[in-house]
């Protein structure tokens, strides 16, 4: 137990709790943690790092606790759900537990559809359910897709499809359904084309943006998949986008990445927006780091 209670706890996973600053994908989080700790450090806070799963931690001695690097906590949901219900009694979250169990699961895709936020056509299969690629496509006019489950990250289990590849995919996809509830979503061009974009969204206002693009030859963007970030100046409809998309959650996150393309027909499509831990690249816009620091500190007076 600390004789002074920490004032914020930046939560990471086990693995990066020391990052080896040799490799240059734990050195890129502890850049970006650092720069985090440092703005809130400048607010008279007292930080530290833990990994969420930590048996030694008692929450109760901190007074607030930040997801940034828990990037295992879809592999270790069973663990991580009764986690995030304990630990949410005994200090505050950022973003706050409701928001997070409202995010985890990819179905908040279909609320904000509802609630007028243009998203990528998409289609819900639930576990257990006997439905085939083949038929959705069918239904839905789709000749390209993309399926994935609906709580999971880091393009885990993400696959595209075609109608000329379906024979090989629609084993794939039966096995995904029988252990878990999955997504399938029409494939945009624009993510091979022109790439994702993401928009950080700091308490309702775009601070920064970034573009992910795909190495040639895959279609997912993510940095550990070979998919390269380039700085992006965003316009005002990109950031009148983003701030809409998170102006429709059912309450106003800290934080925020929305990552989104254009699409084919004008505009712009949701693909994911992301409460719990993603990235936000604050390397490219470190001013960023103090707005989440200013704002975290105001609501932790």
């Amino acid at each position: 137990m600390h004789a002074k209670p920490i004032d914020v706890v930046i939560l990471t996973e086990d693995r990066y709790v020391r990052p080896d600053l040799d490799d240059w994908y734990q050195a890129q989080i502890a850049r970006e943690e650092g720069l985090v700790a440092a703005a809130l450090e400048a607010y008279g806070l007292r930080v530290e790092r833990r990994a969420w799963s930590d048996g030694d931690m008692d929450w109760t001695q901190c007074r607030g606790v930040l997801f940034r690097s828990t990037w295992d906590y879809f592999d270790r949901f069973t663990e991580f759900a009764p986690w995030l219900e304990r630990v949410s009694g005994e200090t505050r979250l950022f973003n706050d537990a409701p928001l997070i169990r409202w995010n985890v699961d990819k179905h908040y895709l279909a609320e904000l559809a509802a609630r007028g936020v243009p998203i990528v056509p998409t289609r819900f299969v639930e576990r257990g359910d006997a439905v085939s690629l083949a038929a959705i496509m069918e239904a839905e006019g789709w000749d390209e897709i993309v399926f994935k489950p609906a709580v999971s990250g880091a393009a885990r289990l993400t696959f595209r499809a075609n109608r000329a590849s379906l024979a090989q995919h629609e084993p794939v996809f039966a096995r995904c359904v029988a252990d878990e509830a999955m997504m399938v979503q029409r494939f945009e061009p624009a993510i091979v084309n022109e790439g994702e974009l993401s928009l950080i969204v700091i308490a309702g206002r775009a601070t920064h943006a970034i573009r992910k693009t795909a190495r040639a030859g895959d279609f997912r963007v993510q940095d550990d998949h070979g998919g390269t970030v380039h700085p992006h100046a965003p316009d005002a409809a990109q950031c009148a986008f983003a701030e809409a998309a998170v102006a429709a959650c059912p309450a106003l996150p800290l934080y925020a990445r929305v990552d989104f393309v254009r699409a084919q027909a004008g505009g712009y499509r949701l693909m994911e927006l992301e409460l719990v831990e993603p990235e936000l690249f604050f390397r490219f816009h470190p001013p960023a780091a103090d707005a989440l620091a200013q704002e975290l500190a105001e609501k932790l007076r």
